[in-house]
């Protein structure tokens, strides 16, 4: 059984939405399975510390679930053009898995959301694909092959899934942006069952 690790922070729920359509596209491969982790926030008091179990979503990620999984996906909310703090802190403390090159060769792809239309998705995903290249993954994007990235008058980009929330945050997953998220989970799984053969 190849297992996917789709790895996600989110603050208004709209990264871990796209998360858990990514996993249903997973999910749908047989021989492969979605397994959900999030990274706890980063605080600028040294003393906070996040409870070890978050109160609600997916239990929190470990370097191992990172070294053990068969592919990545890998979502973050977009923070003026860029990655999360607390994605990029996770993904901060995986050089001794870079060292041991524990992830070469494997496939990964990314996800975000954002605001507004021109929020900054696609540098955002951009920049979470850099230092899965310094981990030597191999990267997937969403390919025009499927329909609705081309009719699509909200989120997603050939670079991976994305979500526009909207001003305040309570903006659904459009119909073609679940399509593209679910897509782009089976792409990760049939391509990590295709490397593992």
């Amino acid at each position: 059984m190849a297992e996917i690790l789709v790895l996600y922070y989110s603050v208004h729920g709209s990264v871990r939405a796209l998360a858990q359509q990514i996993a249903r596209g997973v999910d749908s491969v047989p021989g492969a399975r979605a397994k959900l982790r999030t990274v706890p926030r980063v605080s600028t008091v040294c003393e906070a510390v996040e409870p070890a179990v978050p109160e609600q979503g997916a239990p929190y990620v470990t370097l191992d679930d990172l070294r053990h999984c068969d592919g990545l996906a890998l979502g973050s909310p977009t923070r003026f053009g860029n990655m999360a703090a607390p994605v990029k802190y996770f993904l901060d403390s995986s050089s001794a898995l870079w060292q041991n090159g524990a992830l070469v060769g494997k496939p990964a792809a990314v996800f975000t959301s954002s605001t507004t239309q021109h929020g900054g998705q696609e540098s955002t995903l951009l920049s979470m694909m850099l230092p899965l290249l310094h981990h030597g993954m191999l990267l997937l994007g969403v390919p025009f092959t499927e329909a609705a990235l081309s009719a699509t008058r909200d989120g997603g980009t050939p670079y991976g899934a994305s979500h526009v929330t909207g001003l305040d945050n309570q903006t659904a997953l459009s119909v073609h942006e679940q399509q593209l998220a679910q897509a782009l989970g089976r792409r990760l799984a049939e391509t990590a069952l295709k490397l593992g053969a």
